[in-house]
């Protein structure tokens, strides 16, 4: 890289650490329960990790059925994300544009408003796209006392919101900005993608007390590689082509749960675990429907 690059390069690294500590920040302040003495911490992934599909896509198409915006403005932002995500790119104007569509649809607009829809959106499109096998590595960790804490590019609103109805300890997402109580239509740095993700989980080690040697990690992209790498034990799941490729260099484990016969394996012990999480999931959501459909009749 040139002299004249390096102080942009500076910028672009201050940006994704300016975005995980406040990640970091908002997830001290709103976790779940007490953090054990002692205790360690596993990091997920969402997106073809936890849950199939991406989280915000699904997110943002229960907003539109809602008719928080219309069918065009998701069409636009999905294609925006899309390409950003899906190339991995660190490019500034990549960025940028990933920026801007995620704060199209919600500047000027509540914080509880969103928060609401959250709920329900959650229940109709996205409880139901959840990994069973995955949910039954998370069940394992809280069985055993570890924290468990998911990392995503998602508004830190919806990611809390998952983390929640999933009895997790909380959630690193992405920060956006308000004011009394609405969204400013600024983020606190980049959306939590790639390094900003290693920034996070390393900001929440400092103020959780973790020793990153002892926690754990899981993704499905190669994209995490940053933080997948600041933990002692790593694990792809569902992994693409290049992080299986990487992962076997690394001799990191590697989980897929997309073969049928590997999906029926783990949702048995995924549902019948003891106070598991997708036995109460299950269990709401077919009340929820029986409850709505109730209604229709």
């Amino acid at each position: 890289m040139s002299q004249e690059n390096l102080p942009e390069k500076r910028n672009v690294l201050g940006t994704y650490r300016q975005s995980g500590v406040a990640s970091a920040a908002a997830a001290h302040g709103s976790r779940t329960s007490e953090r054990a003495p002692g205790a360690s911490a596993a990091f997920f992934d969402v997106d073809n990790t936890l849950m199939r599909g991406a989280s915000l896509f699904h997110f943002a198409a229960g907003l539109a059925q809602h008719k928080y915006f219309s069918g065009k403005e998701i069409f636009g932002f999905g294609l925006k994300q899309m390409k950003f995500v899906l190339s991995g790119s660190e490019d500034l104007e990549d960025v940028a544009s990933a920026t801007e569509a995620a704060l199209s649809f919600v500047k000027d607009r509540s914080v509880h408003e969103l928060t609401s829809l959250s709920e329900v959106v959650f229940d109709e499109r996205m409880v139901d796209k959840l990994i069973p096998g995955t949910l039954a590595l998370a069940q394992a960790h809280i069985d055993a006392g570890v924290d468990v804490w998911l990392v995503t590019a998602t508004p830190v609103e919806l990611a809390d919101l998952i983390a929640r109805r999933l009895g997790l300890t909380g959630a690193l997402g992405t920060v956006s900005q308000t004011k009394d109580g609405v969204y400013t239509g600024k983020l606190v740095g980049y959306p939590l993608h790639g390094l900003a993700k290693a920034e996070a989980i390393r900001a929440l080690a400092v103020s959780e007390q973790y020793d990153l040697s002892r926690c754990y990690a899981y993704s499905d992209s190669a994209n995490d590689i940053p933080m997948l790498s600041t933990v002692g034990f790593a694990t792809a799941v569902n992994p693409d082509p290049e992080l299986r490729a990487y992962a076997k260099k690394m001799d990191w484990e590697i989980s897929d749960f997309r073969r049928r016969a590997q999906l029926r394996e783990n949702a048995i012990p995924a549902a019948i675990t003891a106070g598991g999480i997708a036995a109460g999931l299950t269990a709401g959501y077919a009340m929820g429907r029986l409850a709505r459909s109730s209604k229709n009749t």
